[in-house]
């Protein structure tokens, strides 16, 4: 019988992340520090509407691009919170911020179109470009400039087939952000080369020094940006599936036609549960943004001070300390410490090569457990010092 299987998909590595945790669910007793997932529930107001949305016998397809009045409320709220300039008419509310990844790379790439992604990365770009038909052109961040993308690293990888840029800022799994005059360099040399840009916000509201700032608010960049964000993160909502991209109209209307083809419309409970969220509950955002704050100082102080060095994120919610000097590979490293202390962290190779000597720790977690877990992790390090 032929193989019945894709040789490309047979060829795709699978997920890091998943890999390592599929073996730590299979243990008892572990204090687990490595999903990106919030610990709060989502505010009671919004999971209300989602109820009464289905008192209501809301229970139909909404349109493609989802329900009017919640891509209205989401250009208010780009518009208001960051400066962006589309309309409603330019945004496409998807499954999840991770189908909108997808589809943005297969409307936008030919086959050889080369896109650069920034690395250590969210593990999802460089398989969906290549599902896509593109080339990735991974570049490799350094410690040494917080895992920022700087312009130099940039010119260095675009050829005559580079047609997009990954901007994955706030940047999981590094917490790195990039200034307005650091967009500003990207920006400038991605119009120069006549270039797009994929940047990806979903961390957007997890800034912890100033507002975040999106490329596309930049001169002459939203023409050239398709921003990508979502309601995970921000509003505590990951199982709603709700995320959403905005993009020169053109572009979401080839987006928008994947989409209709291959989903057909996000989950209508989960869209008026949205339009709550945006229209009310910014201040839940803030208040959660307020305790990762608390929590991401605290690590990163300990990690330091148990001799783990840890450059200071400002975005999102992980830290990500060198463990270069124990002499094990990232993975080692992980593996011996769910095995003796269980205790479960992300080798930072899965998140491509340059994370190796690297581990994301999470803090979308109680101060007591991550507590918990240092003091775990310091018996595991006093042991092979």
């Amino acid at each position: 019988m032929r193989n019945p299987l894709s040789k490309l998909v047979m060829e795709l590595e699978p997920s890091g992340i998943r890999r390592f945790f599929d073996v730590a669910n299979t243990m008892e007793h572990v204090i687990s520090l490595g999903v990106g997932e919030p610990d709060f529930d989502t505010p009671w107001h919004i999971r209300e509407e989602g109820i009464y949305s289905l008192e209501k016998g809301r229970t139909y397809y909404t349109s493609n691009a989802g329900l009017l009045p919640l891509r209205e409320a989401i250009h208010t709220y780009l518009s208001e919170r960051f400066g962006l300039p589309y309309g409603p008419d330019e945004i496409l509310v998807t499954v999840g911020g991770s189908e909108a990844i997808d589809i943005g790379f297969r409307a936008m790439l030919d086959p050889g179109d080369e896109v650069i992604i920034p690395e250590p990365c969210f593990v999802s770009y460089v398989p969906c470009v290549k599902m896509a038909g593109g080339v990735p052109v991974r570049v490799s961040l350094e410690e040494k400039d917080e895992f920022k993308l700087t312009g130099k690293k940039l010119k260095e990888a675009i050829t005559d087939k580079t047609k997009m840029v990954v901007l994955p800022f706030p940047n999981n799994p590094t917490g790195a952000v990039m200034s307005a005059g650091e967009l500003q360099v990207i920006a400038d040399i991605v119009k120069k080369h006549d270039l797009f840009v994929m940047s990806d916000e979903i961390y957007s509201e997890l800034s912890y020094q100033g507002k975040h700032v999106s490329i596309a608010s930049l001169p002459g960049m939203a023409e050239r940006t398709v921003v990508i964000n979502g309601f995970s993160k921000s509003f505590a909502m990951t199982g709603w599936r709700l995320g959403y991209a905005a993009a020169p109209r053109e572009i979401i209307a080839q987006m928008t036609k994947i989409h209709q083809y291959v989903i057909m419309s996000a989950p209508t409970t989960s869209q008026y549960a949205a339009i709550e969220a945006l229209r009310n509950g910014l201040g839940d955002v803030e208040r959660m943004r307020e305790s990762y704050d608390q929590r991401r100082r605290f690590l990163v102080r300990e990690l330091n001070e148990m001799g783990l060095p840890c450059f200071e994120p400002y975005g999102a919610f992980y830290v990500f300390p060198n463990i270069s000097k124990y002499g094990m590979t990232s993975e080692e490293f992980a593996t011996k410490l769910l095995q003796e202390q269980r205790v479960a962290v992300v080798p930072g190779d899965a998140f491509g090569k340059c994370g190796e000597g690297f581990l994301r720790i999470s803090y979308a977690y109680s101060i007591d457990d991550l507590k918990r877990a240092l003091e775990k992790i310091q018996k595991f390090i006093d042991r092979w010092q």
